[in-house]
């Protein structure tokens, strides 16, 4: 069950069918290389992804229930957390810890709270997701390299925006070439190619330890079925969130590097 995902299920999901025909149409064109064959067969990452965003809306609905019915309480009670670990009580405590680091990593609570909604947004994301492959019949959309590029592509324009936004054009651009004036364009390449590169890097990362994890576990899992597997769908929680809260660690820290004025 753990090689199966119940999108296949969809008419034209199962192996990635419909990217199979614009394969065969770029093979016909002679381009057939653009579309890998590991892509096709994780073409189940489509509707995976918008089950998981699903699930976050879900979820985020469920929490703000639960803050609207605190607040209405009035008074002191609406600060009172609930009794037992709900939504609203999870939500509050990934915020605050974001809030907490984002705060430490840009120097600024401003700033924290400014980038939340993006850096939130993307560790719930990925969390969900990263958890999906530890279920039965579901296979984790971050194990696409597809689906990690395009948050990776939102990261890279959001920092970069934001570094110009701070600095200015050539302001930015100068920060580049590091504080050595004489080292300047050496320096300056090797920065530009780092920027274009933190994309790729970001979405290989997350996506080999993700399909290199849920991987380990189908394989233990049709070999060994009993005892073996509860050990390593505890480890594929352990890396599940480590994986999740590093996409989102570097992402504040690309920020932090393109926003800074120590250069």
């Amino acid at each position: 069950m753990y090689h199966y995902s119940w999108f296949w299920l969809i008419p034209g999901v199962e192996h990635g069918a419909p990217l199979e025909q614009v394969h065969h149409s770029l093979e016909a064109a002679g381009a057939g290389g653009l579309v890998s064959h590991g892509e096709l067969a994780s073409f189940h990452a489509v509707p995976a992804a918008w089950f998981a965003v699903l699930i976050c809306a879900v979820l985020a609905f469920a929490a703000r229930s639960g803050l609207a019915t605190a607040r209405g309480k009035g008074g002191t009670e609406q600060y009172v957390p609930a009794a037992n670990l709900g939504p609203r009580n999870a939500f509050e405590m990934i915020i605050e810890g974001l809030l907490d680091f984002m705060e430490t990593a840009l120097h600024s609570r401003k700033a924290a709270v400014k980038f939340l909604p993006l850096v939130g947004s993307i560790f719930v994301y990925i969390l969900i997701s990263n958890f999906m492959g530890l279920v039965p019949g579901f296979l984790p959309p971050t194990a696409s390299v597809s689906n990690n590029m395009a948050i990776a592509l939102a990261v890279f324009v959001v920092f970069n925006w934001s570094g110009i936004k701070e600095h200015g054009l050539f302001g930015y651009l100068k920060t580049l070439g590091g504080p050595v004036p004489f080292m300047a364009p050496f320096i300056f390449v090797v920065e530009t190619l780092s920027l274009f590169i933190r994309p790729l890097t970001l979405s290989l990362r997350l996506a080999i330890n993700m399909f290199a994890d849920h991987l380990l576990l189908g394989v233990f899992s049709d070999l060994v079925p009993y005892l073996v597997p509860g050990a390593l769908v505890g480890l594929g929680s352990f890396v599940a969130f480590v994986q999740a809260f590093v996409f989102m660690l570097l992402t504040v820290v690309y920020i932090a590097l393109a926003t800074s004025h120590d250069h």
